[in-house]
């Protein structure tokens, strides 16, 4: 197998809470503005924590049929919507290869709204233990099936090659893009749209987060409840969303002309055999991914000019990251810009991973890092540079992204400067 052919990012397309597309989920993210408020999609007024950071979305608005949006859950509709998008900004739509071009897509907890909405019409709001099959609607089984997710964006495609959906909690979305640049380096696909997509804001997901006390209870506060590396952190604020991107090897795009935010270069996957929940404080499997992805990207510790962190919110991922970076980059962490761009997007799970990676190729392309929002007095304990509060322009090349994820899961994506 070949596993030298390098991958570049030729096309974007977001649908984040705060913004429509791409173009507005930068400038939120790069004004350092929260998009977090009081839950809209349910009455939340009986969960500790009542807040989340929610995508303006209006399917109909974004091209979707009727059909369409009875067939799809939230979170399908999301990845579609954001998979248009991204093939239009890359221009490659019509010159695509059906059995080269590839999907790769993530997601932590599929079609939820629609699982639990269908539970309640069967069960009869809870009320039949045996629920009543005759009351299911035709599209049920792909709320079932987290491959539809990847069928609906194959069908947008027409991607005949390589399909798959990558669920590693919320590690999803950096995993299902390596596995993407993994088949396109090895010569199983030229083009791979990737990226991941969920919709968690939901009463059992807000209820699950409440029981272990994950999310942030500042109902008082909602634009300020997420506070990544802040002294007065509390928990993270849930989120939603969706990015895909189109991945083509280098020198097909080369050949096209086509406009290159980033390649992608390295990236690296461990996990630490631990806890599902808990992280040990010394960060040394996040650091192995990095270390991995580093090494896969010809780039040394030194070269990394900004870090895009996991930055949930909670106590002890913070602490974690920082300790995974001082041990991966050494002096240099010290020297390096981190962020968290979920202080103003929320943590979308499965999907926040690839919007990650968007942010960061935009990052290149603007030489723009975003701010950390809401982070006023930093933890002695987070002890780097946490770009409070308003973005910085810097001159960018290298780029880290990582995620961590419940069953100890860390991952890293190292991405380079790509070519006008």
């Amino acid at each position: 197998m070949l596993m030298n052919r390098r991958v570049a990012v030729t096309g974007i397309g977001v649908r984040a809470p705060g913004g429509g597309n791409t173009k507005e989920f930068w400038e939120l993210i790069s004004s350092g503005t929260s998009a977090t408020r009081t839950i809209t999609q349910f009455d939340a007024s009986r969960f500790r924590s009542q807040i989340a950071a929610e995508c303006d979305f209006d399917p109909v608005a974004d091209g979707l049929t009727p059909q369409q949006i009875r067939r799809m859950d939230r979170v399908a509709q999301l990845v579609v919507a954001a998979t248009r998008e991204a093939l239009v900004d890359s221009g490659a739509a019509d010159g695509l290869d059906p059995e080269r071009t590839g999907v790769s897509v993530g997601s932590a907890i599929g079609s939820t709204i629609s699982l639990d909405r269908e539970y309640n019409v069967l069960s009869d709001g809870g009320r039949k233990w045996l629920v009543d099959h005759e009351y299911a609607i035709p599209h049920l089984f792909s709320y079932l099936v987290p491959t539809s997710l990847a069928a609906e964006v194959a069908w947008v495609a027409g991607a005949e090659g390589p399909v798959a959906v990558i669920s590693t909690g919320c590690t999803s979305g950096i995993e299902s893009v390596a596995h993407a640049a993994r088949l396109i380096r090895e010569g199983s696909a030229d083009v791979m749209i990737a990226g991941a997509t969920d919709a968690p804001v939901t009463p059992i997901t807000v209820a699950c987060f409440d029981a272990i006390k994950a999310t942030s209870p500042r109902n008082d506060d909602p634009l300020h409840a997420c506070r990544p590396f802040d002294l007065n952190r509390n928990g993270f604020v849930l989120g939603e969303g969706s990015a895909v991107l189109v991945l083509e090897e280098l020198e097909r795009a080369r050949a096209r002309g086509a406009h290159i935010y980033a390649e992608l270069a390295g990236f690296g996957v461990r996990a630490n055999a631990h806890h599902m929940t808990g992280l040990r404080s010394e960060g040394h499997e996040m650091a192995a991914a990095i270390t991995s992805a580093l090494a896969m990207a010809g780039r040394l510790p030194e070269d990394v000019d900004y870090v895009n962190a996991h930055g949930s919110g909670t106590k002890q991922n913070d602490r974690h990251e920082t300790d995974a970076f001082k041990r991966s980059l050494g002096s240099h962490a010290y020297r390096t810009p981190v962020s968290s761009i979920k202080s103003m997007i929320g943590h979308s799970l499965g999907a926040i991973g690839a919007i990650e990676i968007a942010a960061c190729a935009l990052a290149l392309e603007y030489g723009v890092v975003p701010p950390t929002a809401n982070l006023h007095e930093p933890d002695p304990e987070c002890d780097l540079d946490y770009v409070p509060l308003k973005a910085r322009e810097a001159p960018l090349e290298t780029v880290l992204t990582v995620g961590s994820g419940f069953g100890g899961f860390q991952s890293a994506v190292v991405l380079t400067k790509g070519e006008s």
